[in-house]
């Protein structure tokens, strides 16, 4: 059977496989390999062109850099509540670096993302580094709007600090309105917000701020059913 076909068969059945889960709190987990959905044409890029390549133990792809945000939603693939883990590797250039998970999206400019800035990680100035890690929440709440009235509450500093040039782990969980997030096994979340929207599914995607890169490998999407008896 043809690869392609499979592959959209499963991703179709997969709200289906969720609900007729037999055990109360059941977590349903899949794996993607990026590498194989960017060969398989299994991403919709935006304002992005995407490479995939091979590292260690990682078949990961890389968002290319450009202006303005850009975007690899995973196609046919929707995503409520439940725990997103992923590997991401940004740079240690300043204000060249800012790559993330984006979620509970319908397009480009109507999304939910929680991103990085690698390049201030190891930063000297304890500014820099409290802006490590931020929550956005488009078309409305944009970052220097978020900063500006709510200042150091959607963007915090990440522990443990990763090196800016080095691939770190993430785990987001995510249960409406609550998000929480992890960094490299750490079981504080460097980030704990409440959303800023009403909006409790859609498409998701990696996501590459404004003259950013980025790579991502190892994506893990988790979701709990909770059934009654």
């Amino acid at each position: 059977m043809n690869t392609k076909l499979i592959f959209r068969f499963v991703l179709a059945i997969l709200p289906w496989l969720i609900s007729i889960l037999p055990v109360k709190g059941q977590t349903f987990s899949v794996r993607f390999d990026l590498a194989d959905l960017c060969r398989k044409d299994q991403l919709e890029t935006i304002n992005r062109q995407l490479s995939w390549f091979c590292e260690n133990d990682k078949n990961a792809i890389r968002l290319s850099k450009n202006k303005d945000e850009g975007i690899a939603w995973i196609k046919g693939v929707e995503f409520s509540n439940g725990t997103i883990e992923i590997d991401i590797r940004g740079k240690d250039i300043f204000q060249e670096s800012f790559a993330g998970i984006a979620f509970h999206g319908s397009d480009i400019d109507t999304l939910d993302a929680i991103y990085f800035r690698s390049f201030n990680f190891q930063s000297s100035d304890s500014i820099k580094r409290s802006h490590a890690v931020q929550y956005i929440s488009h078309p409305e709440f944009t970052w220097p709007a978020l900063r500006e009235k709510y200042p150091g509450k959607y963007e915090k500093p990440v522990s443990p600090s990763p090196g800016s040039n080095e691939w770190f782990h993430v785990k987001i969980i995510v249960q409406y309105p609550y998000v929480m997030v992890y960094i490299d096994g750490s079981d504080v979340p460097c980030l704990s917000i409440k959303k800023l929207n009403e909006r409790r599914t859609g498409k998701i995607g990696l996501w590459a701020g404004n003259n950013s890169d980025g790579d991502f490998a190892n994506l893990v999407i988790s979701t709990t059913r909770k059934r009654k008896r």
